[in-house]
């Protein structure tokens, strides 16, 4: 018998890819995903201007920050995409001119959705970890759910928090602030309405 080894994926895969697609290069292999539903799509917008003002701007906040959605950062490698990533201004005083980032960022947020959940839990929080980056927030628009993590020196993640429905988020990195949770769903909690009695 004879092994056939696997052919390495490349930047060319990636330009070949539809636009309504979202490549990456993890650990050797694409990885391929359609453009996030609306309302993941709003999760990452909404979270993006809660954060934008206070920290990039510094606006009602302490900026020094570089707030960014979906760059592409060439790592080790790989070449990944989270939804959106922070800088500290004083570890990237001046964006880069390239299309991509070389420098891992010190936050990094996941909007988790059914095709992606496994590969951003399994994969890129992996990768992350290698990289040293500080701080990881998943946010599950489904579970309405918002997962706080924290690089420890050993290169494992600490689970800080998680917050859920309307919790008010203020947690590391961006503790200077609070904004409530549900700023990034889509519609509004359904509660449940008591049954009408028999007259």
């Amino acid at each position: 018998m004879t092994n056939t080894a696997k052919r390495q994926a490349c930047y060319d895969d990636l330009r070949a890819l539809p636009d309504n697609m979202v490549g990456e290069i993890l650990g050797g292999e694409l990885h391929a995903t359609p453009r996030p539903a609306p309302r993941h799509a709003r999760a990452y917008s909404a979270l993006g201007f809660s954060l934008g003002g206070p920290f990039d701007r510094g606006r009602g906040g302490p900026g020094g920050w570089w707030i960014i959605d979906e760059p592409e950062l060439h790592l080790g490698g790989d070449v990944i995409v989270p939804d959106i990533a922070g800088w500290r201004r004083s570890r990237m005083p001046t964006l880069p001119e390239t299309a991509w980032f070389e420098l891992a960022p010190d936050w990094v947020c996941e909007i988790l959705s059914p095709s992606t959940a496994n590969t951003d839990r399994a994969v890129k929080m992996p990768i992350y970890a290698r990289e040293s980056v500080e701080h990881l927030w998943l946010v599950d628009p489904d579970a309405r759910t918002l997962e706080v993590y924290h690089q420890q020196a050993d290169g494992h993640w600490l689970l800080l928090a998680t917050l859920k429905d309307d919790d008010g988020v203020r947690q590391p990195p961006f503790d200077a602030i609070e904004f409530p949770l549900s700023d990034l769903w889509a519609d509004p909690p359904t509660e449940s309405k008591p049954e009408s009695e028999d007259s």
